[in-house]
């Protein structure tokens, strides 16, 4: 990129390419900043906002899944609840356990997932409580129908959470650990399948749901990929984006949505090969973005 060119950039954009290139100049398994996600929540993804009802649908060619508040604690929806599945996917995987230890205070384990702790209404302190109460408070629902034959599964995220930590005294220290125990059945999911990622390019994305969503399928996708593949934009946003709708011109808004986030994406994960063309997205066969892994089986 010329100096012409990058004086044009935002200083968040300027941001965003110097730490992709030094992602690219060091593998994630050298950094120590391999990370796993969910190969279902891959697929078919949570809100990007709050959808203010008890449950939510994506769709993904013959998977359905439905996201249902069990709690009555609202869904949740956002950045943070995806960072949040990212990094105790992760511990599942690393420590082979279902018991994940959050920390014996909010400072520490905001720290984790590298949010500064805010106070106030609208601060990180109350916003990380109530999406955590929110993700682990929740049921999903998974259908598959290929027309031959349709198959169910039901599966709660948590079967036990204890939170003690002081949202008044984040850094303080209690006597008791915060904890969540994962339910059997998702354990075994994330165990069996989990998608490798490069937690540095979530923290470089995170400040977009919808950015994380399709670096976390294209990389799931690319690891199996063996042809190109067409996928219409009407497939996309019920995947990604059933609630965009069109503006005053008529221009899909999630089109362009979809494509100012895939530029962020593939800035971060380069040798993803894609095109957007008329009415489709082409995915073309890609060397993985955590690429010492053996290929993902679909």
């Amino acid at each position: 990129m010329s100096k012409e060119n990058h004086s044009l950039l935002t200083p968040a954009q300027k941001r965003l390419i110097e730490e992709s290139l030094l992602i690219e100049q060091q593998e994630a398994i050298e950094a120590g900043s391999i990370g796993y996600m969910a190969r279902v929540l891959t697929q078919a993804t949570l809100p990007h906002r709050d959808p203010k009802q008890d449950i939510f649908r994506r769709s993904n060619g013959a998977l359905t899944v439905s996201i249902v508040d069990t709690h009555g604690v609202g869904l949740p929806y956002g950045s943070l609840p995806r960072l949040l599945l990212a990094w105790v996917t992760t511990e599942a995987v690393l420590t082979k356990e279902k018991h994940i230890v959050l920390g014996d205070s909010l400072t520490s384990f905001m720290e984790q997932l590298g949010i500064v702790p805010t106070g106030g209404r609208w601060g990180s302190i109350t916003r990380l409580k109530e999406q955590l109460i929110r993700l682990f408070g929740c049921s999903i629902g998974y259908k598959v129908d290929d027309g031959r034959g349709l198959s169910l599964h039901n599966t709660i995220l948590a079967s036990d959470m204890h939170l003690w930590w002081d949202a008044k005294n984040p850094a303080q220290t209690n006597i008791w650990e915060s904890y969540v125990d994962l339910s059997h059945e998702f354990f075994t999911e994330i165990i069996e399948r989990p998608v490798p990622i490069d937690m540095r390019a979530l923290e470089q994305l995170r400040r977009s749901p919808m950015a994380i969503d399709i670096y976390n399928w294209l990389t799931y996708r690319m690891s199996y990929l063996n042809k190109n593949t067409t996928i219409s934009w009407e497939q996309l946003q019920m995947q990604f984006g059933a609630a965009y709708s069109f503006d005053d011109r008529g221009k899909n808004n999630f089109q362009q949505a979809f494509k100012k986030h895939l530029k962020s994406v593939i800035t971060v994960y380069p040798e993803a090969n894609v095109d957007t063309v008329r009415g489709r997205l082409i995915l073309k066969p890609s060397k993985p973005h955590v690429a010492k892994l053996k290929p993902f089986s679909k």
